[in-house]
């Protein structure tokens, strides 16, 4: 009988070094391809360009793979122990790096088996950090940016958004990564903030900002980056604009608008019951929804219901029955929003709505109650954390202190402290050097 050799790889990207990876796994016998799935691969790395069912097909009709099996886990061993093959092969690269406990636990695992571990000299020159790297450049698709939402909630417990207000804010979100011990940590994607944006240009939030001048600011951003991109719509408008609205952020790539269930003349929500905060009909604003839902061209599209029964002063229990009016109005998730630090009434909305709905994704916006975790809120049910306009907040005193800097002593040497070297901010712009 044939031995089996086990390869467990991400195929997102086909380079020269794993075709000679192959090669020479099916040298030694028949070839088994563990394909990480996407969920295994999110809390690690960045979500892959293509989907599991995509990857797959290119795997399998490269020659020398008798099969494709998927590997439902980072680590490699539940499939070494469930497929018991007589060796797996890897490129010898995992022999230092962030893959090395993942090496441990393989040598220790094929020991048990009594089978081998066949590490293959790594091929130089190329890997697919630097051609994902490569492909960041050059950019992405609006179909491919579109999609990506919807992909992320589906294999990654939580997805964590960032506001961008400008295309170096974007390009901030779309860079830093750090590595910690349960992985890679990094920003899923973008929230492009009527607040920030319209604070950016020195405006009030008032929805005084148009649709076409917000655009203009969307673009800077979609322009520079390739993660998908949440939009804040506000109200939505009247009914015939919010049909617009769909239709040209879907056309543009954006992956979800979120609208809010008030009416009359925009007021921010922290500013809760100490301003007038008008809640629309659910009648209305599930017309709304079903209107946006009809006018989107592909199901990626996502519309996301916010909850401003809190803010304005109302229960729970309102917020629960606006929560399944509006979902059954056709709203792909909700987002439930409220200014007291505790989070309690934010938990409590939470486990209840989860009693009802199971799927539906709940949105959550930690401004105020921020003492809670990631992990915690996704106890609650949350699926989606936006940190809503930490990027703008922490650029306006670092420019006072600068400005005030220069004032004081009449040159920037001492501004110095409070920027970033330009060299540093000519090499994080594509194409500065």
């Amino acid at each position: 009988m044939e031995r089996l050799v086990y390869l467990g790889m991400r195929g997102d990207i086909v380079h020269p070094g794993i075709i000679n990876i192959i090669k020479e796994g099916a040298k030694r016998g028949e070839l088994l391809v563990g394909l990480l799935t996407d969920s295994a691969i999110a809390n690690h790395k960045r979500l892959p360009h293509l989907t599991y069912e995509q990857r797959k097909s290119v795997i399998e009709n490269i020659k020398g793979v008798a099969r494709v099996v998927p590997q439902e886990e980072w680590s490699y061993v539940p499939n070494l122990r469930k497929y018991k093959p007589d060796a797996i092969i890897h490129g010898d690269d995992w022999q230092s790096g962030p893959l090395q406990k993942e090496r441990d636990d393989v040598f220790a695992a094929m020991a048990e088996l009594g089978g081998e571990v066949i590490e293959i000299p790594y091929t130089r020159g190329v890997n697919s950090g630097t051609l994902n790297n490569a492909i960041r450049e050059v950019g992405t698709t609006p179909d491919v940016r579109l999609g990506m939402l919807r992909r992320l909630i589906d294999n990654k417990k939580i997805v964590r958004i960032m506001e961008a207000h400008s295309g170096l804010s974007g390009l901030i979100i779309e860079n830093l990564e750090m590595l910690k011990g349960d992985g890679l940590h990094s920003f899923d994607g973008m929230w492009s903030s009527s607040l920030t944006d319209s604070a950016s240009k020195g405006k009030p939030d008032i929805e005084a900002v148009d649709l076409t001048t917000r655009l203009q600011s969307l673009t800077d951003i979609l322009e520079c980056t390739t993660k998908p991109i949440i939009f804040d719509g506000d109200t939505g408008g009247r009914l015939e604009h919010f049909v617009f609205t769909v239709r040209t952020l879907e056309r543009n790539g954006v992956s979800a608008v979120i609208i809010e269930d008030k009416v009359g003349l925009k007021k921010n929500s922290l500013f809760g019951t100490d301003v007038r905060q008008d809640l629309a009909e659910i009648d209305d604003f599930c017309e709304k929804i079903a209107a946006g839902k009809r006018a989107q061209v592909t199901r990626d599209f996502m519309i996301i219901a916010r909850l401003e029964s809190l803010i304005a002063g109302f229960s729970v229990e309102d917020a629960l029955e606006r929560a399944d009016a509006y979902v059954k109005a056709g709203a792909d998730g909700v987002m439930i929003h409220s200014k007291t630090k505790s989070g309690e009434d934010i938990k409590a909305f939470c486990t209840r709505f989860r009693e009802q709905h199971k799927h539906i994704p709940i949105v959550l916006v930690p401004t105020t109650y921020n003492a809670w975790t990631e992990k915690e809120l996704c106890g609650w049910g949350a699926n989606i954390i936006i940190y809503a306009n930490h990027l703008l907040r922490a650029s306006y005193p670092a420019m006072v202190n600068a400005a005030k800097s220069i004032l004081e002593h009449e040159r920037s040497l001492e501004a110095d402290s409070f920027c970033m070297p330009i060299k540093q901010i000519l090499e994080l712009i594509p194409g500065g050097k």
